[in-house]
């Protein structure tokens, strides 16, 4: 196949992509998302973050903050 049979097939392609427009069964939608009942999309039930504490600044004395007050830039 010549690159111009070949990049017409390709536009062809893409142009039915970009506009198929498949039917959408909105009432096996809602049975769908009807059929969850009562369970909750969120992970925590109580609404309320995990305690992170034990992990905060855990490994924070290992690395020097210094470097944040010097130009980081390179010259040459």
């Amino acid at each position: 196949m010549g690159r111009g049979r070949q990049k017409a097939k390709a536009t062809k392609q893409a142009r039915d992509i970009k506009y198929y427009s498949p039917s959408t069964d909105y009432r096996a939608l809602e049975r769908e998302l009807g059929s969850q009942g009562g369970h909750s999309s969120h992970r925590y039930s109580d609404d309320s973050e995990p305690d992170y504490s034990e992990y905060e600044d855990k490994y924070g004395d290992q690395f020097a903050d210094d470097d944040d007050d010097e130009d980081s830039r390179r010259i040459g």
